[in-house]
């Protein structure tokens, strides 16, 4: 399946694996400890604070099941996709608005985006516009409060 929501960096895989690991170790021995500790108390039916910690298993087994499923469907991309100076998944890309504001973005997977620190979802209707793109390349992008008009300053 390699859908744009699969999409990822050997970074983002890595990150992805790590999380797994906690959750499967660590994560996994603190719920079985709150459990015992809840069952030694007494009578389940009205232990709330078993119930919570079965709910919490429930919920870590879950995620836990939602990584393993990413790991199996990511396909991690190259990050330096610039090739020949065309904006592409990993690109990081500045641009000027209309009001000469410049702006740096790279464009990473869903899971990786941070739009305050600079990172786009290659989603995104940024990335969307950006995408196939060259320096000195006028975009209009479509944004929920309007178009924005970008020169594309740089791709890297």
């Amino acid at each position: 399946m390699n859908e744009p929501g699969n999409l990822t960096t050997a970074a983002g895989l890595e990150a992805l694996h790590a999380e797994l690991a906690e959750l499967e170790g660590d994560g996994r021995r603190e719920i079985a400890a709150r459990i015992k500790t809840a069952r030694e108390w007494g009578d389940l039916k009205e232990n709330s604070e078993y119930h919570d910690a079965k709910n919490e298993q429930a919920h870590l087994e879950t995620r836990i099941q939602r990584l393993r499923e990413k790991i199996a469907n990511a396909v991690v991309v190259e990050e330096s996709a610039a090739a020949g100076g065309v904006v592409g998944f990993g690109s990081t890309v500045v641009v000027r608005d209309e009001d000469g504001r410049e702006q740096t973005w790279q464009i990473v997977s869903s899971r990786d985006a941070s739009p305050s620190q600079g990172r786009v979802s290659a989603e995104s209707p940024m990335a969307s516009a950006l995408m196939g793109c060259q320096s000195g390349d006028q975009v209009a992008v479509a944004l929920p409060r309007g178009t924005r008009s970008l020169t594309i300053l740089s791709v890297s």
